[in-house]
């Protein structure tokens, strides 16, 4: 499930860059790929939650101490492509 939302993440991530580029109203697209980024990461913590209900430690050493990494920085990116257009608005009003 976490995949498919943080595919969902991504495309509306891509629609709000596009929006913004084209000059349309990217807000709602804005605050879906934000929306989908923090659904994801809901997902991803049950599935953790799953394995350790599970006692499945073999899953649980395999999976997160590398997951962590990769989690922390896609959302840090996700932040910073969603809310950028809002950024690059405020920096060309004088």
């Amino acid at each position: 499930m976490w995949i498919i939302l943080g595919v969902i993440a991504i495309v509306a991530t891509v629609i709000n860059l596009y929006m913004y580029k084209a000059g349309k109203d990217y807000k709602l697209a804005m605050a879906l790929g934000l929306s989908f980024t923090a659904l994801t990461m809901c997902a991803e913590y049950s599935l953790v939650n799953r394995w350790v209900k599970a006692e499945d430690w073999a899953a649980l050493m395999d999976v997160v101490p590398g997951m962590e990494r990769v989690l922390w920085f896609l959302v840090i990116v996700s932040i910073a492509l969603n809310i950028a257009p809002i950024l690059l608005e405020q920096k060309e009003k004088p």
